[in-house]
Parts: C-alpha cells; sequence; structure tokens
C-alpha cells in the first residue's frame, strides 16, 4: 500500500502552511494561538481519515483476473493478449493492472487503467513480442487498488498461471496453404529454373500433345486406342532431405532481432514446407549443442508440427563445431541416402577438418553447405574509405571475405557445393537450389 498523490498533495499543503505559520513570527507578524491549534486539528483529522481510509481499503474484496493467451507464439511477432477482469464492487472503480510477462518478452500499452463498472465484466488487451524462443511461463498480475477516499492505493498480487511456447516465425509458412504452392514461391523471391529433360518417375497416360517427344509416345497404349498416347513423368518423389544444423558458438552471431540460429531455423522449416509438399520427406539433426537431437526423415504435412515441436526451445551453446563427429554420427543413423543440408557459419579454420567430414559424408549423400554470410560485411564493404580507422575495417573485411571464398573454392573443387547467403536470404535461395536440382533429376 502506498499514499496516492491526493495524500500526498494534502500533506504537502500542511507542511506549507505549517512553515508559513512558524516564519511569520521571525518577520514580526503576531498570529492568534488558536490558528497552531487548528494546525493540529486538521493534521489529527487528516491521520485519523487517512487510518480509516487505509482499513478500509485492505477490507476490500480483490477483483479477479483470467488472462487468455495464445498457446504458440510465434518468435518476433506481435500477438494480443487478453485480461479479463471481474469484479463484485457496488460503485464504479478506476484500477491499474499489470502483467508480469516472463523475461525474453516485449510488450506494449501496459500498465492498464481501467473502470471497473457494477455489473459489468471488463477486457482488456496488451501486445507481446518474443525475443526468444522456449517455453514461457506466467505466473501472476499486479492490481493498483484506489481506497474508497482515494488516499491510498493498495498493491494486490495475483496468481493468474499461465503458459505459452516461442516457436520459430512460422505464421508465413500457415499462411501459403492458402495460396498455390508456385505463386507463394514466386512471392518469397524463390527463383525456379527452367525443367531440364524429363522428370524420372512416370505420372500418367495421356493424348499426344504439340511439343512432345517420341521418347514419351507409349507404343502399346498407341495400338489399343488407334491415336498416339504419351506418357506424362513427375518430378521424382519419395526421396529424403536432413538437416545436419551447427548449434555451436558461431551461430550466435545476431546482425538484427534475431540470431543467424533463428534465421538458420526459418529456412531450414521453409525447406521443410517446400519438400513435404513435393512427396519427400525430411528430417533433422542437431550437433555442437548442450542436447543433441535427431528426427528420421518422415512424409506428410504432419511432420512439419513434428519438427516445430523439436525445435522451438533449441539454444545455441559456446561449443565450437565438431563437423567430424556430427558427420559420423549421421552416417550411423542415416542408411539411405539423402540429401545433407548442412547450415552453418562457415570460417576459414574449418578447412580440414570440415572437408573431412564433408567427403565423408559424400560417399553416401549429396551435400549442401549453407553458410550464413554476417550483413555487417556487406555493409563495412560498401562504405566509402575517408578515414584510417575506416580503411582498417575495409581492408580487414576483404581479407576476412576472401578468405572465405578461398574455402568455398576448395570445396567445390571436390564436388561439394557452397550455398553463401545472408542470414534473411538464406530460405529463399535453400529452396531455389532444392528446386533446381530436383527438376534436374540431380537429387
Amino acid at each position: 500500500m502506498k499514499p496516492s498523490r491526493l495524500l500526498l498533495a494534502l500533506l504537502g499543503t500542511l507542511l506549507a502552511a505549517a512553515i508559513l505559520l512558524g516564519a511569520l513570527p521571525l518577520l514580526g507578524v503576531k498570529l492568534s494561538a488558536n490558528l497552531q491549534t487548528l494546525g493540529w486539528a486538521v493534521l489529527f483529522a487528516l491521520t485519523l481519515i487517512a487510518a480509516v481510509d487505509a482499513l478500509w481499503l485492505r477490507r476490500l474484496p480483490t477483483p479477479r483476473v483470467q488472462r487468455t493467451l495464445p498457446g504458440n507464439l510465434p518468435l518476433g511477432r506481435w500477438s494480443d493478449v487478453q485480461l479479463n477482469v471481474q469484479h463484485n464492487f457496488a460503485h464504479s472503480l478506476q484500477i491499474e493492472l499489470f502483467d508480469h510477462v516472463p523475461d525474453g518478452m516485449t510488450f506494449e500499452h501496459m500498465p492498464l487503467r481501467v473502470d471497473l463498472h457494477p455489473g459489468q465484466q471488463t477486457q482488456l488487451h496488451y501486445r507481446l513480442k518474443p525475443q526468444q524462443r522456449g517455453h514461457f511461463t506466467f505466473n501472476r498480475c499486479e492490481l493498483l487498488l484506489p481506497s474508497p477516499l482515494r488516499l491510498w492505493q493498495g498493491r494486490r498480487l495475483l496468481d493468474v498461471a499461465g503458459e505459452s511456447r516461442v516457436f520459430p516465425d512460422f505464421a508465413r509458412l500457415y499462411g501459403a496453404q492458402l495460396k498455390a504452392v508456385d505463386d507463394w514461391l514466386s512471392q518469397l523471391g524463390v527463383r525456379q529454373r527452367p525443367r531440364r529433360g524429363l522428370g524420372l518417375e512416370f505420372h500418367q497416360l495421356r493424348e499426344f500433345r504439340d511439343g512432345d517427344t517420341l521418347r514419351q509416345i507409349d507404343w502399346k497404349a498407341t495400338a489399343r486406342k488407334r491415336t498416339p498416347i504419351a506418357r506424362e513423368y513427375q518430378d521424382e518423389r519419395d526421396q529424403q532431405i536432413v538437416f545436419l544444423l551447427d548449434c555451436g558458438r558461431r551461430m550466435r552471431s545476431q546482425d538484427d532481432e534475431l540470431s543467424h540460429f533463428d534465421h538458420a531455423l526459418n529456412a531450414c522449416l521453409l525447406l521443410s514446407y517446400v519438400a513435404l509438399r513435393q512427396g519427400d520427406a525430411v528430417g533433422l539433426a542437431t550437433f555442437a549443442g548442450n542436447h543433441q537431437r535427431y528426427l528420421a526423415p518422415v512424409k506428410g504435412q504432419a511432420q512439419l508440427n513434428t519438427l516445430l515441436g523439436a525445435v522451438y526451445d533449441l539454444q545455441t551453446s559456446q561449443q565450437p563445431a565438431d563437423f567430424s563427429a556430427a558427420a559420423e554420427q549421421l552416417l550411423a543413423r542415416q542408411r539411405r541416402r539423402a540429401l545433407v543440408v548442412l547450415v552453418t557459419n562457415l570460417r576459414d579454420e574449418d578447412d580440414q577438418d570440415l572437408l573431412a567430414a564433408v567427403k565423408r559424408l559424400s560417399r553416401q549423400h549429396r551435400v549442401l553447405i549453407a553458410s550464413l554470410r554476417e550483413e555487417v560485411l556487406d555493409r563495412l564493404r560498401q562504405e566509402p574509405v575517408e578515414q584510417f580507422d575506416q580503411a582498417l575495417a575495409y581492408c580487414g573485411t576483404l581479407d576476412y571475405l576472401n578468405a572465405r571464398a578461398g574455402l568455398h573454392e576448395r570445396l567445390a573443387a571436390h564436388g561439394v557445393p557452397v550455398l553463401d547467403a545472408r542470414p534473411g536470404e538464406l530460405g529463399p535461395e535453400l529452396v531455389s537450389s532444392y528446386l533446381a536440382w530436383k527438376k534436374a533429376g540431380a537429387l
């Protein structure tokens, strides 16, 4: 309980009056003896009224609060939280309400000021934006309840339990189901290259059309129907994709609100959504983390929910990336040939260890290395050089980028493709590479 502004104003007025009455005799102004008595009487009356008002406040019932919280929240996006307030007061009352938000989340429109009216239930809203993934627990709400005479404010803590899970930014993935896949991919900036040749898997028989080749003609069906019948093929299905995700310290870099690791998760989920729609199986393996996880490749849209449930609380660690150990573990688990997408942030010191691990994986699987490039590198390379410090930063940036490019060239010389992309562009670039390989029958 704390004094209100009204009580503080009254006490300040009495104090100013007492100082004035004490200073006037020093200036030779004679005052009546009754003024001092009157001052003490006013102070005693205010104290008595304040005490009665405080006792009255303590006996007031506490309003009831219910929180309506989404069970799943997208990372980095604003979501609405609803608070329902009920009370048994016989008169209108204005209160302040503050919801205790867990660490790792930002909020807007709090504290909330609301007028409670008799016999009515009040609904309040505020906005919430998670900055971290994981499982979050809401424990309490805090109320500031004014006393009947407005001399005090009572602080009431209410146990309002709630919990929510913060997932990677999957809103755009589910929103894509309302559109055709091709249109949606083009809106994301995915580049689909022209098809080379035919698919590898038989789809159906149909009448011969202009543009079909003689190789597509099914001669037995043509003889039966006495009209040219062509075979129609589609991209090969039932393939497997396994994401080998680096959870080590190099993925903790952050250029904007999201870390490189969060951008990598979003990119993996984006490619998973496209691959599952194409009929392929998707799995996941992590390394260099405190708790390594593995999901075997499975087909079907339900696998996307399984992936979300497996990675929503996944965090990076301070451990370095051990590519050789990660390759051995994946080879022991994944026997069937698959496209292994190694998502990391390459450094020039990765040369020997990375090359040996990739060679080991390439004997059994098709390997694609997706490396995230820091936004600051492109910015420093494009800034004008006018001072000595800027020249040092520019030369250091070029030296670092040249070392990375040299590593990429050595990997490419051994037949290992490297996709070097900025964090925000990694998802569309991965999908473009996947679709290009699939249409070319290279998976």
